[in-house]
C-alpha cells in the first residue's frame, strides 16, 4: 500500500491494476473483490500489504493466495450464482467470502483445526451467512453436499484427486494445482457426462496439499 493510501483506495488499485489490468474480465468476480476487505484475513502485522501483488502468510506455514490467482481461479469456475461449491483448503477465509457473494452455498474443507477455526470466526464477524467451514481431509471432497458445481482447491495436489472429480455436477469446473514444490499448474477440469476434460492454465506456486488424495503429511505444511 502506498504511503497516505487508505485500505478501501489500495483495494481499488488492486481491483483495477491487477485483475482489469491482466485478464479478470467477469464483473461479478471484480465486484465481488472490490467489496471483500482482505485486510481482515491477514494479521494485524501484514495488513498493511493486504493489497499487494503478493501471498502472504497466514501462519502455520500457510499463506493466503496473491489477489489475482483467487479472481483467477473463480473466474475460471464461470459462476453464475445459482451454485453449491466446495472450497478445499479453507485458510484465513478470504476466498470463501469472495465466493459467498457468487453462489449460492460454499462448504469449505481446512486441514488445519486452527486455521479453520479463525476462519469461522472472521466469516462470522463479516455476517457471512452462506459459508460453512468444516475441519477434514479437503482431498476426499465432500459427498454428502455433491454433486458441485464448482469446487476449487487452495493446495497443490499429486494430481487431480478422484473423488473431486466424482463430485461435480454435469458441467461443473474443478480448479486446482497440480505438482510439487518444483513446479505446478493450475488446471480446470470439467464434467460432461460420464467424462472430464482437463485444460492447464498457468504455472502457479501453492501449499502442497495434505489428506489420502495428497501429499503425504512428511511431504505437507511441514515438510516442504
Amino acid at each position: 500500500m502506498e504511503q497516505g493510501e487508505t485500505l478501501a483506495a489500495a483495494r481499488e488499485r488492486m481491483v483495477e491494476e491487477q485483475l482489469v489490468g491482466r485478464d479478470i474480465t467477469d464483473r461479478r468476480v471484480l465486484d465481488a473483490m472490490r467489496a471483500v476487505p482482505r485486510e481482515t484475513f491477514v494479521p494485524s502485522d501484514v495488513a498493511h500489504l493486504a493489497y499487494a501483488d503478493a501471498p502472504l502468510p497466514i501462519g502455520f506455514r500457510q499463506t493466503i493466495s496473491q489477489p489475482y490467482i483467487v479472481a483467477l481461479m473463480i473466474q475460471l469456475a464461470g459462476l453464475k450464482g445459482e451454485e453449491t461449491v466446495l472450497e478445499v483448503g479453507t485458510g484465513s477465509g478470504y476466498q470463501a467470502a469472495v465466493l459467498a457473494r457468487l453462489a449460492r452455498q460454499v462448504y469449505s474443507i481446512e486441514y488445519l483445526p486452527e486455521l479453520a477455526e479463525g476462519a469461522r470466526r472472521i466469516l462470522q464477524g463479516l455476517g457471512v451467512t452462506n459459508v460453512e467451514v468444516i475441519t477434514g481431509d479437503g482431498s476426499r471432497g465432500l459427498p454428502e453436499h455433491a454433486p458441485y458445481g464448482a469446487i476449487l482447491v487452495a493446495a497443490a495436489a499429486p494430481r487431480a484427486p478422484e473423488p473431486l472429480k466424482e463430485q461435480l455436477a454435469e458441467g461443473g469446473a474443478l480448479i486446482l494445482p497440480v505438482g510439487g514444490r518444483d513446479g505446478q499448474i493450475l488446471e480446470r477440469w470439467r464434467r460432461r457426462g460420464d467424462d472430464t476434460t482437463r485444460e492447464r492454465i498457468t504455472g502457479v506456486a501453492f501449499v502442497p496439499l495434505c489428506g489420502e488424495h495428497g501429499w503425504e503429511a512428511s511431504d505437507g505444511p511441514f515438510g516442504w
